[in-house]
């Protein structure tokens, strides 16, 4: 079979869309057969990023691409720290973020601490399967995930999730964290 290879990106404008905000959906499996990860379409019904994961586990390196196969962020499970992934630019030898998986409890609800430089997010997991959200430490919510809806009102299945982006934010960062919310929930 042949495999799809991601491509090293060389340009940076398809990796921010920081001035507005955004509604995507997000199809919770990938476009390659045999593959796990998922597909990201903008509010127009274009696909804009998508993640797919040649690893039978899929938990141990994912890539975030843009739709030419551009890596944006390459994402790595560390072996010797449990809970724990370090996110890579496309051309950075150094992690970009960093992504803790935390044991403890606030208000009910399991929560991930996330470092980009000297910025603290988490991910706090709400009611239900997959509705969680990316907030700030200044509790400002930046993104929320839950699932999609028709505009008759239909709850579609659990693989269609609706990911709303704040604007001023770096929307595939957003995606990478999201991308590590699912490889945590084994849904990648």
């Amino acid at each position: 079979m042949a495999r799809v290879h991601p491509q090293e990106s060389t340009s940076s404008s398809s990796s921010c869309n920081c001035s507005q905000k955004e509604t995507y959906t997000l199809w919770m499996k990938s476009l390659v057969l045999h593959s796990n990860g998922c597909t990201v379409y903008d509010s127009n019904g274009d696909i804009v990023y998508r993640v797919d994961n040649y690893d039978r586990k899929g938990r141990r390196k994912v890539n975030l691409m843009d739709l030419q196969g551009g890596v944006l962020y390459t994402i790595h499970k560390k072996f010797l720290g449990f809970g724990r992934w370090d996110g890579y630019r496309s051309s950075g030898s150094k992690p970009w973020f960093k992504v803790k998986r935390c044991h403890k409890i606030v208000n009910g609800k399991v929560v991930c601490e996330i470092r980009v430089g000297r910025q603290r997010y988490c991910i706090v997991r709400m009611n239900g399967k997959a509705t969680f959200t990316i907030a700030n430490m200044e509790g400002q919510v930046v993104a929320q995930v839950k699932q999609k809806q028709s505009s008759a009102g239909i709850v579609l299945g659990d693989d269609v999730l609706t990911l709303e982006v704040e604007e001023d934010t770096d929307h595939s960062l957003i995606m990478a964290f999201v991308t590590v919310y699912g490889l945590i929930c084994g849904r990648m």
